[in-house]
């Protein structure tokens, strides 16, 4: 059997990208196992996802280290190497992490966010989506960096922003596609499928198909009748 690269998703709620890591995870032919669930919160909901299926989990609570990152962020090392996680992927945890953190992973360390990256980095993604007028709305997994929602580009997925859109259906179309790409990024990434080029990534065997457009353009035909048509 081929081995299979260790992971450590890193939560601090429900982990409903965790949750579909871990499904599929747990198909035998994919490349990374989740070998631990780590939360900053005791009370994150998607601890007991992880525990209901047999997957380590541990908890490292932020709020026990106020004012002390180094501190924090060691605690969080010492767990990842205790379980030998070769890859970490954050799935709605809600801490910055420091630049010493984000250079001991780099190129290992993997985020989801939900716009379309470089736009709308940060919170609040969809009301702001929506306040911009924009017509094509979605989500990017990323190789994490130093900063906020920035790094090398895996995937992106697209969903069209409707007339009649709120910020919570917009957000659940969005969510319903982090599902679907975060698993795939994780499996090129796990699979050493990915490099890093002049900070860029490159994902070997990726194929990009067709094209977006919302509204879709529609072809008007020309009069046959205008004014300022003469014969020579």
């Amino acid at each position: 059997m081929t081995r299979r690269a260790r992971v450590a998703v890193l939560i601090s709620g429900r982990g409903s990208n965790m949750a579909a890591l871990l499904d599929a995870a747990a198909a035998p032919d994919y490349p990374a196992e989740i070998a631990l669930v780590l939360s900053n919160r005791a009370d994150a909901a998607g601890l007991e996802r992880a525990r209901a299926v047999g997957v380590p989990i541990a908890v490292v609570e932020s709020c026990d280290f106020r004012g002390d990152r180094a501190g924090f962020e060691a605690a969080l090392d010492a767990e990842l190497r205790g379980h030998g996680v070769e890859i970490v992927a954050l799935a709605g945890f809600m801490r910055v992490l420091t630049p010493g953190f984000v250079a001991r992973w780099r190129d290992r360390l993997v985020n989801v966010h939900p716009s379309l990256l470089p736009a709308f980095p940060g919170l609040d993604t969809h009301a702001r989506a929506l306040a911009a007028g924009v017509r094509l709305h979605g989500c990017t997994v990323h190789l994490v960096r130093e900063g906020v929602d920035d790094g090398p580009i895996l995937i992106q997925a697209a969903v069209p922003v409707l007339a009649d859109d709120t910020e919570a259906a917009l957000a659940a179309r969005v969510l319903a596609q982090e599902h679907r790409i975060y698993p795939a990024a994780l499996a090129w990434l796990a699979a050493g499928r990915v490099r890093v080029e002049s900070g860029l990534a490159r994902v070997e065997g990726a194929m990009a198909a067709g094209a977006l457009a919302n509204p879709l353009p529609t072809m008007v035909p020309l009069p046959t009748n205008r004014a300022d048509t003469h014969e020579e």
